[in-house]
This record gives C-alpha cells, sequence and structure tokens, in this order.
C-alpha cells in the first residue's frame, strides 16, 4: 500500500530527527511547499558549539525545567528554527513545515507535541501557512498557522505544551 503524502513527508522529518543530539527529546521539521522539500532541521548546539550529547549533560534537565518552558537554558537550536534559517522566507511563504519528535530516551513519540513559543513566533513570521505534527506512525495534527496568532497565549504568559 502506498504512503499518503502527508506521512510520506513526515517520515522524511522522522529520518531528519535521527540527527538531531538532544538529551530530552528530539524533533525533525521539514519545509514543503509545492511537493518540494525546501529546507530541513533538527535540534543541536549551534555550529562549532558541542553538543549536549557529546557533553553528557543537560542543564534543562538537571534543573528538572518543564518541557516547554525555560529554553534560553537550552544549548541547541530547535529543528523549526533551523529548517527556517536554512530557506528563503520567499520560499517559505504558503508552505507547510512537517514536524516530528521524540523523546530520547525512550525513542517514543512526544505526546502533544507542538512548537515552542519562541518557534510559533518564527514560524508566523516566516510565512508558513500550517504545520503538520505526528501524533503516531499513522496519525498526525494540522495546525492552521493563524490559530497562533488569533490566540496568542504570550498575552496571557501561558508557557509550557
Amino acid at each position: 500500500m502506498r504512503t499518503d503524502k502527508i506521512n510520506y513527508y513526515l517520515d522524511i522529518a522522522e529520518t531528519v530527527l535521527e540527527r538531531g543530539t538532544c538529551l530530552r527529546r528530539n524533533y525533525g521539521a521539514i519545509i514543503v511547499k509545492n511537493d518540494q522539500i525546501i529546507s530541513t532541521g533538527y535540534v543541536g548546539a549551534p555550529r562549532g558549539r558541542k553538543n549536549c550529547i557529546d557533553l553528557g549533560v543537560c542543564v534543562r534537565e538537571n534543573l528538572k525545567v518543564p518541557r516547554g518552558e525555560r529554553y534560553e537554558l537550552c544549548r541547541s537550536v530547535h529543528a523549526e528554527q533551523n529548517a527556517i534559517i536554512h530557506a528563503a522566507r520567499e520560499d517559505m511563504i504558503g508552505s507547510t513545515m512537517y514536524l516530528v519528535g521524540k523523546d530520547a530516551k525512550t525513542g517514543q513519540y512526544v505526546e502533544n507535541a507542538s512548537a515552542c513559543s519562541l518557534c510559533k513566533r518564527m514560524i508566523i513570521n516566516s510565512g508558513i501557512n500550517n504545520v503538520i505534527i505526528r501524533n503516531n506512525k499513522e496519525h498526525y495534527t494540522v495546525i492552521d498557522v493563524n490559530e497562533w496568532i488569533v490566540n496568542d497565549e504570550s498575552i496571557n504568559g501561558i508557557t509550557g505544551y
């Protein structure tokens, strides 16, 4: 049986996440427009800096920081950010981002995965229209980026996800 197009792209994003270097959760992101992959990104330290996986330590893990909070403590650039950094805005306008997250220890899909508040802002400004997030191997959630504009969690100081 042939894989549907959305799961095809999610499978590619899942392969991209295998390059991730986070000790907590790894994500893979790809940006697609007109059935053409224009960029990919995974979680990792900025170029030239040591990754957490190489150092064997995660500051956020040691401090027991909840998921979705205090990303200024993180050494990594998020998958969404890396995908956006490596693409031209004119190519991203009207595109779709496919996002897959897995727990680094268990290999299980991240439950209720979502972009963090900073990544949401970057996705909004990049011109991406939709974000499709894998829930499991067959199911996914489609997010209209306009929902993040209309339902601005930063106004109420909501953190985490």
